[in-house]
């Protein structure tokens, strides 16, 4: 028990801060009108590419008997790039609703 409070005291700035942009991030989410909610999420899995940059620097600095680096490495590039693909085909779904269709 004594383990716990010495870590809260610690760090009790950055679990102030932690607790300060839940509610924060919270707040903001829930005052996003429903419209805007789906383009503003494919754009923000969009940005995500900085995930793909970050692993292939781990995977890069990683020792070649480092399996675990390299595996977890390979997984986040993989998952990193689903999400950044996934964040462009729903915002180019969300741009089709836009155009006018044509008549035949």
């Amino acid at each position: 028990m004594e383990a716990i409070f010495s870590f809260i005291t610690e760090h009790y700035n950055y679990i102030l801060l932690l607790i300060l942009m839940v509610i924060l991030g919270f707040e903001v989410i829930s005052h996003v009108p429903s419209v805007l909610h789906t383009p503003l999420m494919s754009g923000a899995n969009a940005i995500h590419g900085v995930v793909i940059i970050g692993a292939i620097i781990v995977m890069g600095q990683a020792e070649s008997d480092n399996y675990l680096a390299l595996i977890l490495g390979f997984l986040a590039v993989i998952l990193g790039t689903l999400n950044v693909v996934g964040g462009f085909v729903v915002t180019d779904r969300m741009l089709e609703m836009f155009k006018k269709k044509k008549k035949n």
